[in-house]
């Protein structure tokens, strides 16, 4: 196990040694149903089976894993370790973090967009940010009885996709309304990221219903980050995205670019976020990031919001 507090992000990065090798790793993205998109922007099964498994995980939506086996560690730049629960539910996260894991480790789980976030928890995406819950004191017996059933079926050979389907059901049937105001909030914000690749703030708060100080609170509560973080956020995880592209035309590379003050504002953006620097993101060597930089993460979240009473 890595010491306490050490930002493993960083710590990885610098050695490409310590990372488990990528071939040992599989992650693979199963759909939510359609009703549930706007609130779960992907299901997910995780399988390692090494007996210790380090990595880093960019900056990410909230997620509900369910362990199927394995125990881990999560590594916050701030200098706290949560441990992994039964079921853990990661908050949204504000930059890369490192992890550990005692193996094998095979997860089952789902992430939640910022509608989703809100509408399974009600909590503070900015004071929670940067957390791992144990999901059991959230959502009580329901939950544990789950996790025990689903490794029961895993052993005896239930699809994986099955039992990802029956945690978008578990979640579904927990979805509590959110104001519509909010919910309105939240699709704007999420057109605005995707307007274009450095957003200014000045157009986000031209569209939105409310006061400079009303929308960075709304917006720090469901996202998780004020509205330029957010942007420098987005900015830095696609500008990554488009990096990890094989084929990258030349021309749209030198646009990303000029989106940085120099080389080394990008690297540090980057590295911030996505836990590697440029040059590593076109490395072999790169398991979890060649799979949560994938452009399914990147979805826009659509559709009609839950039906909630307004302010």
């Amino acid at each position: 196990m890595a010491p306490r507090g050490e930002n493993l992000a960083v710590a990885f990065g610098g050695d490409e040694a310590l990372l488990t090798p990528r071939e040992r790793i599989r992650l693979d993205y199963i759909g939510p149903p359609e009703a549930l998109k706007p609130f779960i922007t992907t299901l997910f099964h995780f399988r390692c089976d090494d007996a210790e498994i380090r990595d880093v995980q960019p900056s990410a939506w909230a997620q509900l894993n369910f362990y199927m086996a394995g125990e881990g560690v999560m590594h916050f730049p701030e200098g706290r370790d949560d441990p992994s629960y039964p079921v853990s539910l990661m908050s949204p996260t504000r930059q890369a973090s490192g992890f550990t894991v005692t193996g094998p480790m095979e997860t089952i789980g789902a992430s939640l967009s910022p509608l989703g976030w809100a509408a399974l928890t009600g909590l503070d995406a900015f004071e929670h940010g940067n957390r791992i819950f144990d999901a059991a004191e959230l959502f009580g017996p329901a939950i544990v009885a789950l996790v025990a059933e689903l490794r029961a079926d895993r052993a005896a050979g239930i699809p994986v996709e099955v039992l990802a389907q029956r945690i978008a059901g578990f979640i579904a049937a927990r979805l509590k309304p959110v104001n519509v105001r909010h919910a309105r909030m939240v699709g704007q914000v999420i057109e605005w990221l995707g307007s274009s690749f450095d957003p200014a703030v000045e157009d986000l708060l031209g569209k939105l219903a409310y006061s400079e100080r009303q929308a960075q609170r709304l917006v720090q509560r469901y996202f998780g980050a004020p509205p330029r973080q957010l942007a420098r956020r987005y900015r830095a995880m696609r500008v990554a995205v488009l990096l990890h592209e094989p084929d990258l035309p030349g021309e749209q590379l030198t646009e990303l670019l000029e989106l940085f003050y120099d080389q080394s504002h990008l690297i540090r953006e980057i590295r911030h976020y996505a836990g590697r620097t440029p040059a590593r993101l076109t490395d072999k060597q790169k398991p979890i990031l060649d799979t949560l930089l994938d452009r399914r993460n990147f979805r826009m979240i659509r559709g009609n919001p839950m039906d909630a009473p307004k302010d």
